[in-house]
């Protein structure tokens, strides 16, 4: 997983650079039958919840066309005060 996690890491940052948004961490977690991959997001004034949504509406279609995750999985794409 941690290949896969690395190249979803520079596909995606590089969209989020374009946005001025800081890609914090990719993070796959396994927990019992639910997987999810948490994005966890930055910006240098902070990020609301509005430009989460854009970003979301961005990585979204790069998970779908790199179709890199076999298992199912439930994208969580956070900022990094709460993803922590």
């Amino acid at each position: 997983m941690d290949s896969i996690i690395s190249k979803l890491e520079e596909l995606i940052k590089k969209e989020m650079d374009k946005m001025d948004i800081i890609l914090d961490s990719i993070v796959w977690i396994e927990e019992k039958n639910n997987n999810t991959l948490r994005v966890i997001l930055d910006k240098v004034n902070g990020i609301d919840l509005d430009t989460i949504v854009e970003a979301t509406n961005i990585i979204n279609p790069i998970l779908d066309e790199t179709d890199l995750i076999d298992e199912q999985y439930t994208l969580e794409v956070s900022s990094k005060e709460r993803g922590n």
